[in-house]
């Protein structure tokens, strides 16, 4: 059976009218765009995007998979009917849709865009891939571009006639960057001539368009080793012509194409610079300040590509369940030769259905809200407000490992856990849940590690900046759960979740201060700790989204207002999380505190 997506448009209006209040945070922060993003603008964005996802991308993505991509004369062609989509997907100016007008976007806020891009990740993520790596090179460039490089790339990337690529990794060093091999010697004109390998290149290459503009890191001759001597650059595969267009070629060869275990549909590259011309952007020697703008739009979209997993999942596992039969479910009071009930029925099948549930709703929340902390540092970022560029930086830094690490984690588990409610037939291909699993899998590695993310939260993101952040995230949380417990309805019911929300919130804080202490006489704790601690940080923050939107679901049913039954279920999958995926936040405390001694004291000759 073929995979089925039906994008949610319900619960996305409900998160972005009644939740997060979009509109709202709009008017108070007067983001740009924010006043063309009106409630028929927004509902037509959402429909028109929907139908594209369900009758375009949909069917590409079991076909896209098994076919996969190929490498011809050193030129890699994509699935059949990725190239006619993707040309749907441009003359419906969908690329430039929170890009500025005076390079061809529609200017509307970066958060609509989120809308989109979780409808397109989710009906095909391979596939999305493509457009998807153009707008993190759009926001670097947005920032760090001069004007005529705004005009010249900006421009073509916008309207989407040619996309954007990531360059960071090479074969001797993934995250550690301070080791790149990647030259860029200047020239005379001001240009760079770059040469070195990448790997692992998403989209590095393909048949959508007829240019690719690489972002890339490299080291000039004259800065110092390390961090510090790296610096960013613009790389096209073709040089424009004096017309603008892609002119001669430029030296970026594909060396090959990665055979990968999932997203077969998307391209991934090893690209060989072979003395390329490339022109810098940003200061040099910044080049990783600068590719953070980069880094955390892929981050945030890695993120959600944990929601598409859980999303895609639940979706297809569900109906399975409600037509399947196997024996009589406990407590249903069936004789031994009644006919057997539907899968649904089954008490640990709602367990696995409902933790996908859970876990996409709940991850959907926290990523668009990431989206709107990006609002506020491109606004600023292009108002050349520095203090607010980072303050709302610094915030949406905080929730980055949250989104991406722990939430693409539960995605992969979602995805595992609706594979099993299929049994044998799971693992049978025709019905495209192992694909779904072999997809989720790269969520959790590219673009940093759970690991990787694990230290940058307890590290970078709490310790190094004093729980500046984490500080001002539980305030919000335990302003939330007071005022919440006076004024939402059906008080003895929400108190249910608010008080214990409001326990693991008071806990965070204490446990985060306690970590800090113990690093300061053993610095080895973090290392030690920084899975479970993500994983704890985690699940509280998926349990004050979802306290939000249980709150906001009585509030509708007090009033009568909407479909009774959606906020039902909305009241009745925040409980089922805080009751059966909440607690596993304590085992993890209980581990993250442990003396990092039993991970560190054995020889790596007895490993």
């Amino acid at each position: 059976m073929a995979i089925q997506y039906k994008a949610p448009q319900d619960d996305i209006k409900f998160l972005i009218n009644d939740v997060l209040k979009f509109e709202d945070h709009y008017k108070k922060h007067t983001i740009p765009g924010g006043d063309e993003a009106t409630p028929e603008m927004v509902e037509m964005i959402i429909s028109e995007s929907a139908k594209f996802c369900e009758n375009v991308l949909t069917p590409l993505y079991q076909t896209g998979d098994e076919e996969g991509c190929t490498l011809v004369d050193g030129e890699v062609k994509t699935p059949t009917g990725f190239k006619e989509a993707y040309q749907q997907f441009i003359e419906g100016g969908w690329q430039g849709l929170s890009h500025p007008v005076e390079y061809g976007g529609q200017g509307l806020p970066m958060s609509l865009g989120i809308v989109k891009s979780d409808m397109m990740a989710t009906a095909n993520w391979s596939w999305s891939m493509y457009p998807g790596l153009s707008i993190g090179a759009m926001n670097t460039l947005v920032m760090y571009a001069s004007d005529e490089q705004k005009k010249t790339y900006l421009t073509k990337l916008t309207e989407g006639t040619w996309t954007g690529t990531m360059c960071l990794t090479e074969p001797h060093c993934g995250t550690d960057l301070a080791q790149l091999k990647t030259k860029a010697v200047e020239n005379e004109d001001g240009s760079y001539t770059l040469s070195g390998t990448k790997i692992f290149i998403s989209s590095g290459d393909h048949d959508l368009t007829d240019n690719k503009v690489h972002i890339v890191i490299a080291k000039t001759p004259d800065m110092p080793d390390g961090i510090d001597g790296i610096s960013l650059f613009i790389v096209p595969k073709f040089l424009p012509d004096e017309n603008g267009e892609a002119g001669e070629f430029n030296n970026v060869n594909v060396g090959s194409l990665e055979h990968k275990m999932g997203i077969n549909g998307s391209a991934t590259c090893v690209l060989n610079f072979d003395e390329s011309k490339a022109f810098m952007i940003g200061p040099k020697g910044k080049g990783l300040m600068c590719m953070f703008t980069f880094m955390n739009t892929a981050r945030i979209g890695t993120g959600l590509q944990g929601v598409a997993s859980a999303e895609l999942a639940y979706q297809n596992a569900l109906p399975y369940a409600k037509e399947r039969k196997s024996m009589h479910f406990m407590g249903g009071g069936k004789k031994k030769n009644d006919a057997p009930d539907e899968i649904i029925k089954h008490a640990d099948v709602r367990r696995m259905l409902l933790t996908a549930k859970a876990i996409a709703e709940g991850g959907r929340s926290i990523v668009y809200e990431t989206a709107m902390f990006s609002d506020i540092m491109t606004k600023a970022g292009e108002a050349g407000d520095e203090a607010g560029f980072k303050a709302a930086d610094d915030e949406l830094g905080f929730y980055t490992p949250v989104a991406k690490g722990f939430i693409t984690e539960l995605g992969l588990e979602s995805a595992n856990q609706c594979l099993q409610v299929f049994g044998g037939h799971g693992y049978i291909k025709e019905w495209g849940m192992e694909q779904i699993v072999r997809d989720a899998r790269i969520a959790t590695l590219y673009e940093g590690t759970t690991g990787i993310q694990s230290l940058d939260l307890i590290g970078r993101k709490v310790l190094l900046d004093r729980f500046k952040q984490l500080n001002k995230f539980i305030k919000r949380v335990l302003t939330f759960s007071k005022d919440a417990l006076v004024s939402t309805p059906a008080k003895a019911r929400m108190a249910k979740l608010l008080i214990p929300l409001t326990c693991y919130a008071i806990k965070w804080k204490y446990y985060a201060f306690r970590l800090g202490i113990t690093a300061s006489r053993d610095q080895r704790i973090v290392g030690s700790a920084a899975n479970d601690f993500l994983y704890y940080s985690g699940y509280v923050t998926l349990a004050f989204h979802w306290a939000r939107m249980a709150a906001v679901a009585h509030e509708k049913l007090a009033k009568g207002e909407g479909n009774t039954e959606f906020y039902k279920s909305k009241i009745e999958t925040a409980e089922f999380y805080f009751s059966r995926l909440l607690p596993r936040a304590k085992s993890h405390a209980t581990i993250m505190m442990q003396n990092p001694k039993t991970v560190l004291q054995m020889k790596e000759e007895n490993f």
